[in-house]
């Protein structure tokens, strides 16, 4: 299986580029972050007339979650389940696809450490866990996917001298996200990178990307028994190339 996060940054904008790179790539399961759609034009007829069966989460010009598979797509889940109170943006979206239970999280920017979207971002993540614990078991076939607005170490940032004080690097979120990984969880690609400075996001200011001022916060999270599975991972920088990119590339995944 050969399993893909993206943030699009805009469906509408990108959905040429998105279609291309599925029929070039061939994923068997995308996670989509930020369509920016209505489930209403969400565009699934587009994707089924490619193979892929689709579930979207969306609320209109924010936000938005889907996941895309051709090896089924089943018992879908829209918002937090485990109880708590419903997240009101449309951020996770949860579905069974060949046999692993898929996640596909937009994780709340934070925007600032003294910012009342900061606290959001910590209940957000605290929440996500026990929405993980409420649908799974650590020894089952478990994927959280996204992006994740969190740099899990300083490795994944270009300079981490630039973001001290600032979101994304907080030890608070670092936390949080180590919390999911103490619950069972592997970060897949560091599994085949340990050191590797590499980024997933480039600020599409001041040439950020041409100049590799970049950071690591779409990730891949696999129970053991996917992270077993897992022969490749890599960040896919072509995609974020050429015309009308979105900020963030893919990041992929293949399972035995």
């Amino acid at each position: 299986m050969r399993l893909a996060t993206w943030n699009v940054n805009s469906l509408k904008v990108r959905l040429p580029r998105v279609e291309e790179w599925l029929a070039d790539v061939q994923p068997d399961v995308l996670c989509v972050q930020e369509t920016k759609l209505s489930d209403d034009a969400f565009p699934a007829q587009t994707f089924a007339a490619l193979g892929y069966e689709s579930a979207h989460y969306g609320q209109g010009q924010w936000n938005g979650v889907a996941i895309l598979s051709r090896v089924g797509l089943s018992e879908v889940v829209t918002n937090f389940a485990g109880g708590g109170d419903p997240d009101p943006d449309a951020r996770i979206i949860t579905a069974l696809c060949g046999g692993v239970r898929v996640t596909c999280v937009y994780v709340p920017n934070g925007r600032s450490l003294d910012d009342d979207h900061y606290q959001y971002k910590l209940r957000w993540l605290a929440q996500l866990r026990s929405h993980v614990a409420a649908l799974s078991k650590p020894t089952d076939q478990v994927v959280v996917t996204g992006d994740f607005n969190i740099a899990p170490t300083d490795l994944d940032v270009y300079d981490p001298g630039k973001f001290v004080g600032a979101t994304h690097v907080s030890p608070a979120e670092r936390a949080e996200l180590q919390g999911l990984c103490d619950w069972g969880m592997t970060d897949l690609f560091r599994q085949h990178h340990a050191d590797a400075k590499l980024y997933s996001w480039w600020d599409y200011r001041a040439g950020d990307f041409h100049q590799g001022r970049g950071l690591r916060i779409d990730l891949v999270l696999g129970t053991s028994p996917v992270a077993s599975r897992c022969e490749f991972a890599v960040i896919d920088r072509n995609a974020r190339k050429g015309q009308l990119p979105s900020d963030h590339a893919p990041v992929i995944v293949d399972l035995a």
